[in-house]
């Protein structure tokens, strides 16, 4: 059984691989979820986050958006000191920030998935690359999804960031040609 060669042999990650990575997410909360673990896998692999997930779940009121608004100093320094995910400082105050610029989204448009899939027209761009170094670590629509990320205040979302975040939740399906999941169409 062929996959993507940037998956190893851990369960979880082949889970990860089969199971989530490139399928359209149009729930908001789990659209949050994946944003908040693409800005702390900044500088780090994803394989990392990944292992870290249940522990961003707890830390983190289940990405829960109405309650981390609401985040004080007091619980980002609780934050800081739980060994379960990365403390950067950082990072951690752009979930903060990340939340509350979510929350206008979601007034401004009605859902952040309605804002978001606009990105795509509201259907996945599947690409039909080959080789992994064939696929990019940026487009045109990441580029303008970052810009304009960043103008509304979120934070950690270059356009590195905001394709890996496309492929995520499956705005872009970049599983290789060879790959066992190159053909597969699974709503979530």
């Amino acid at each position: 059984m062929n996959r993507c060669g940037w998956v190893n042999d851990d369960p979880v990650y082949i889970h990860y691989h089969d199971c989530e990575w490139a399928v359209p997410v149009y729930d908001d909360r789990l659209l949050f979820e994946y944003l908040t673990l693409e800005g702390a896998q900044a500088g780090l692999s994803w394989y990392t986050i990944l292992k870290k997930r249940e522990n961003y779940r707890e830390a983190f009121d289940n990405f829960e958006v109405d309650k981390i608004i609401h985040y004080d100093q007091k619980k980002v320094e609780e934050l800081l000191a739980n060994s379960g995910i990365v403390r950067n400082r950082l990072k951690i105050h752009s979930v903060i920030s990340n939340a509350k610029a979510f929350v206008k989204i979601q007034a401004e448009f009605g859902t952040f998935s309605e804002y978001l899939w606009a990105f795509v027209d509201g259907k996945p761009i599947k690409n039909h690359y080959k080789k992994l170094n064939e696929v990019p670590a940026s487009s045109e629509i990441s580029d303008h999804l970052s810009k304009d990320m960043k103008k509304r205040g979120f934070k950690f979302v270059g356009s590195t960031i905001c394709y890996s975040y496309m492929q995520a939740v499956g705005m872009v399906n970049d599983h290789l040609t060879s790959c066992l999941c190159y053909r597969k169409e699974s709503p979530r």
